[in-house]
């Protein structure tokens, strides 16, 4: 099968490699669609410390079941699927705890195991979820990137009136605008330094924009919000320079959730911290949020379609990324096409 494959830093192609065989209690699924995403460009970079080399990326995909492997009963060839692509051990204490997504022994497709680049793809039963009639495999291939945002939102635990904050409108600050206001959450601000992202925010949901390379953020927030502050902060710029800033800006009581993975240390003033009692949390890929986000999708209260910016072939793939990291202020998803 064909096949994207990162053979190390910087080494990358389209490859010919054998068909995953299909295992007991596994299911092999012939790859529809799959997203790039800009993780996957940290791994061709070196920048992901987590990555097994060589390695199939991608871990934003969808299929149709090819094959399933003894012991697998909740789906059958031919059916409609998506992949979430956090594998849990199931034994260590976070698994215990219901939290496999910061298990000890964490497998994630495309890092440490082969991903969706693929013409097909191998998945554990477990991680393999049916579609909805209703929802289309190109939609499907978009849940994870949402899983993320309903997360770290679910990690804020938001409250009727609540307004949310969101900095960075790249890809996943788009996902959290959409999610949140799926949610319901009615006054959604993000800031961002590029105009076409805050554009991109303002049609898919925010109610008010700041661009922080002509405006104060804290200045804005403290005219809209009367002084008191913003309830929910979402980081999904994840410059951890901003924090003083976030934890400032922040209102007593209110939920900062952080997203970045820089080991770049932050000032942290336990003042604002302490004197606003706030909650501030870590969310790392999603924990078992894909129903969820499928069931927006179902209602049609979440469209997933909204956020893909360019199409292309799997043969095409090289030009995806370069399109991606050459001009990220034009590309929001970039979808890959796999038949």
């Amino acid at each position: 099968m064909k096949a994207f494959q990162v053979a190390n830093v910087n080494d990358y192609a389209l490859i010919d490699i054998d068909r995953p065989v299909v295992e007991a209690g596994e299911v092999l699924i012939k790859t529809s669609f799959a997203g790039i995403c800009g993780s996957d460009l940290h791994i061709i970079h070196g920048q992901n410390p987590f990555v097994q080399f060589p390695r199939i990326t991608g871990h934003e995909f969808s299929g149709v079941v090819a094959a399933v492997g003894d012991g697998v009963d909740h789906v059958s060839v031919g059916d409609h699927v998506c992949v979430d692509p956090v594998i849990g051990c199931g034994k260590c204490y976070a698994c215990r705890a219901g939290r496999s997504n910061v298990c000890a022994n964490l497998q994630v497709f495309g890092v440490h195991r082969n991903g969706g680049f693929g013409e097909f793809t191998s998945a554990p039963a477990s991680n393999v979820i049916k579609l909805p009639d209703n929802v289309s495999l190109e939609q499907a291939a978009l849940v994870e990137p949402y899983s993320i945002a309903a997360n770290v939102l679910s990690r804020m635990a938001p409250i009727p009136g609540d307004t949310l904050l969101v900095y960075g409108a790249g890809v996943i600050g788009l996902t959290i605008v959409q999610v949140a206001k799926a949610m319901g959450i009615e006054r959604i601000i993000v800031t961002d330094i590029v105009e076409e992202r805050l554009a991109a925010a303002k049609s898919l949901g925010a109610t008010d924009t700041i661009n922080s390379k002509e405006q104060k953020v804290e200045d804005c927030i403290q005219e809209w919000m009367n002084g008191e502050g913003v309830p929910l902060i979402a980081d999904a710029a994840c410059i951890p320079a901003l924090l003083p800033e976030i934890l400032r800006i922040a209102c007593p009581a209110g939920r900062v959730g952080l997203l970045g993975f820089s080991a770049t240390p932050s000032d942290l003033a336990q003042i604002e911290v302490i004197k606003k009692e706030l909650t501030i949390v870590g969310s790392r890929l999603n924990n078992k949020r894909f129903p969820y986000v499928l069931e927006m999708i179902s209602t049609g209260r979440l469209d997933p379609l909204a956020l893909i910016s360019h199409r292309i072939s799997l043969d095409s793939i090289s030009e995806g990324i370069q399109l991606m990291e050459n001009h990220p202020e034009l590309t929001r998803k970039v979808l890959v096409e796999m038949r």
